[in-house]
């Protein structure tokens, strides 16, 4: 791209490729060296791992260790981390998907959620089965990554059954709504809400009670009779014969399937809303565990070479000197005119990446490129 912009003569263009090789060459080397340490802290935590892991290299693994440096490399591919209060607010907005979610954050010895490219969205939401569609503005993540450390004690009977204690998981996923983050975690349950109570139990209470008034109306009146004897209210004995018996068989028959029906249909609409969460996790989810690792240290490589390439190109452009905010400027509004892409460009970050590898100087409060030594 920079390239292509054919503003640089044929000099600076060589200058700008030897700095795009010396960039390239340096930060290859450095995240190779953070890849294997992530490699050894995340080995011996990783669920999926087909190696064998020696106990006392297990025991003396802490997950802090890979925590502390999955943060650097997730800071360095401009990822966020989410706080704990903005999860809770997360959890108690309304879901884009009209799911009611539960999450736990106290099953999990650690949880971490971190975000990358926030924008505002608008989507037609379908109200009222279907009826009618409403306009729902929301906040919308480009990449998740969910980082979660279990306990060594994890319930076998509860959610996370299946889940291997003391292991760590690491999954990434693409445009989750912020109201929906809940959706991402293995413990996630579905609840029933009020609209949903109401649409099983209204119906259910009326059709009960037309159950009540045509189907059992005998076996109600005979069951009266009976109990009315047996506790001295009548005096007349009630006589159990054939006929008797088939009346409560079919009384009994009529609100069993009547209980089923209404089960039934609970059950159907929660089979419903849980289709509807795994569909949206199919197509949101990028990748599992170690893959999430080679992923983001990959991501946090290209950020860092771009950012360095770009600062580098336009001081070239500039050979008089810029200060850090004209070149910020400069730069932002390059991406937006040619690329029609708005970011937040770290100028400082860049700037100091340019300066250690002795790629820019800077006199007073002006920075100027410095010509690459070549051999």
């Amino acid at each position: 791209m920079c390239l292509a912009d054919a503003t640089l003569s044929t000099i600076e263009a060589a200058d700008f490729e030897a700095a795009c090789e010396q960039i390239e060459t340096h930060f290859q080397r450095e995240f190779h060296n953070i890849k294997q340490r992530l490699k050894e802290a995340y080995g011996p935590l990783d669920p999926d791992t087909d190696t064998r892991t020696l106990a006392q290299f297990h025991e003396n693994t802490k997950g802090d260790q890979l925590a502390e440096i999955l943060d650097q490399v997730l800071d360095r591919a401009n990822y966020e981390k989410v706080t704990r209060n903005q999860l809770e607010q997360a959890f108690a907005s309304a879901s884009l998907f009209d799911l009611k979610l539960y999450v736990d954050l106290d099953d999990f010895d650690e949880a971490l959620l971190f975000t990358r490219g926030v924008t505002t969205k608008t989507e037609e939401v379908k109200r009222f089965l279907g009826l009618w569609t409403k306009a729902v503005t929301f906040i919308n993540f480009d990449r998740v990554v969910l980082y979660i450390r279990f306990k060594d004690n994890i319930d076998t009977a509860s959610t996370l059954g299946g889940c291997q204690p003391g292991s760590t998981m690491l999954k990434l996923y693409q445009n989750v709504p912020g109201a929906d983050v809940e959706m991402l975690f293995p413990n996630t349950r579905i609840g029933m809400r009020m609209i949903d109570k109401l649409l099983i139990g209204v119906p259910a209470l009326v059709s009960g009670g037309i159950v009540m008034t045509t189907k059992l109306g005998t076996t109600l009146i005979l069951l009266g009779s009976l109990f009315g004897f047996w506790l001295g209210m009548r005096s007349e004995p009630v006589v159990l014969d054939k006929a008797a018996m088939l009346v409560l068989l079919a009384g009994a028959g009529t609100l069993v399937g009547y209980l089923w029906k209404q089960y039934s249909s609970f059950r159907n609409r929660k089979l419903r809303y849980t289709q509807t969460l795994t569909e949206n996790l199919y197509f949101k989810l990028l990748d599992n565990n170690a893959g999430v690792i080679f992923r983001i240290l990959d991501e946090a490589e290209e950020s860092e070479c771009k950012e360095s390439l770009l600062a580098y190109y336009f001081l070239l452009r500039h050979p008089n000197g810029l200060t850090a905010q004209e070149l910020d400027r400069i730069v932002e509004q390059w991406l937006s005119d040619h690329w029609q892409c708005t970011v937040d460009f770290e100028i400082e970050d860049a700037l100091g990446k340019l300066a250690a590898l002795g790629l820019a100087s800077l006199a007073g409060d002006q920075w100027s490129p410095t010509k690459v030594e070549t051999s």
